[in-house]
């Protein structure tokens, strides 16, 4: 499984959602990070949204996962990802 992880530099909620990721066990998964601030497209699309975790699917195309709420374990995002595999 492929990963997008939409941030930013200096965001907190980026960087925890990073290590948590860093953190799963339980689910294999390829991680690309985008900077928003390197793409005017990323940028006008997430600005307000970051971070953003997307999974390429089966056509090469970026499926938008929901939202992982901050203070979660890393469980429930392992949870989470194993929904989508």
């Amino acid at each position: 499984m492929k990963l997008i992880l939409y941030s930013k530099q200096g965001c907190c909620l980026c960087e925890g959602l990073l290590t948590k990721l860093q953190q799963v066990k339980q689910v294999s998964f390829e991680l690309e990070i985008r900077d928003i601030n390197s793409n005017p497209d990323w940028f006008d699309r997430y600005q307000y949204e970051i971070p953003v975790l997307c999974m390429l699917n089966d056509r090469q195309q970026e499926q938008e996962l929901p939202r992982f709420p901050p203070r979660s374990p890393v469980t429930k995002l392992e949870d989470l990802l194993q929904r989508y595999i």
